[in-house]
């Protein structure tokens, strides 16, 4: 060992230390776009800053009690995870069974495959922007398919549970064709010979599909619902765009969390330090959210495995 040439010595200093470079890069960006930001909106939150004066004096949690006495950050984030798990469920759901058909032997699979991407490659306000007209509450299409049923119409801006629903419909729309093709990868990585075991055994197609396929799906289901928490949670183009003010609503039935820390950063307050206090809280709920549904994802795949063993 001690005979190494300079040359051989570089030549291992370069193997163990390529990965490490090669993955610096992203750790860099990271650390620049990424980290510093969050670490200097916590700076932020603990200050009164305002938009045009800047920084001002340290209040340290003074801008987190302010904002927690505010009756409107508590229904931002009502209508937060109320949206949340309107759009998040079922689009998991949705997403799952369109990936299993589209894993089935159906005719032109790359139109269809390509077709149910087609609504994430629309800019979220175009989406808004028609939606919003479809769920109109005078004129909107949706109002018009329930008379045809002869249903009374619904009062979408004015309720705050049909204003969820329609928003999580927009939000359905653009993310359940791309999750869709996340699942479709993971389906085609399934070996060919379970299912063929399965088959030879006696199962059927549904009894197959809740049996090996969702059990199978584990990690992927738990990479998109924590991924769908992430985005569900700091939902903002939608709701925003829901109505042409843009402030959710006239009683604030529909503005989200993202919604009110626009209104603290630009709006009247103009007040950086509470926006930058409810940006930290929005965070903590994302992160614990995001365990529980890893927790909660993981015993219920393991389970399903368990039981298909058996």
């Amino acid at each position: 060992m001690s005979n190494l040439t300079g040359r051989q010595r570089l030549s291992r200093l370069e193997v163990k230390l390529s990965p490490y470079l090669y993955v610096s890069p992203f750790f860099i960006v990271f650390a620049i776009v990424g980290l510093f930001p969050l670490l200097y909106t916590a700076w932020v939150s603990v200050h009164q800053w305002h938009l045009i004066g800047g920084q001002g004096e340290m209040i340290g949690l003074g801008n987190y009690t302010a904002v927690l006495e505010q009756p409107n950050f508590w229904k931002s984030l009502r209508n937060t995870f109320s949206i949340f798990l309107l759009s998040s469920v079922p689009q998991v759901i949705a997403a799952i069974v369109i990936a299993y058909f589209l894993d089935t032997n159906i005719r032109a699979k790359t139109f269809w495959r390509m077709g149910v991407l087609l609504p994430y490659v629309v800019a979220p306000v175009a989406v808004s922007m028609i939606f919003a007209k479809i769920f109109a509450d005078q004129s909107g299409a949706a109002n018009a398919l329930l008379a045809l049923v002869g249903l009374d119409p619904i009062a979408w801006h004015g309720s705050a549970f049909w204003s969820h629903v329609a928003i999580a419909t927009m939000v359905n729309f653009r993310w359940t064709g791309y999750n869709a093709l996340i699942f479709l990868a993971a389906m085609q990585a399934i070996p060919r010979e379970i299912y063929e075991a399965a088959i030879v055994d006696g199962a059927s197609r549904w009894k197959t599909f809740f049996s090996v396929t969702v059990p199978m799906l584990r990690p992927t289901i738990i990479f998109v619902v924590i991924t769908s928490t992430i985005g569900g949670l700091q939902i903002f183009d939608e709701p925003r765009m829901f109505d042409t003010m843009g402030t959710g609503g006239s009683d604030k039935q529909w503005m989200t969390l993202t919604m009110y820390i626009y209104e603290l950063g630009w709006g009247a307050q103009k007040s950086f330090g509470r926006a930058a206090a409810v940006s930290w809280i929005l965070f903590l709920i994302i992160i614990v959210v995001g365990a529980i549904n890893f927790l909660i994802t993981r015993r219920i795949a393991s389970s399903d495995a368990k039981g298909a063993r058996r």
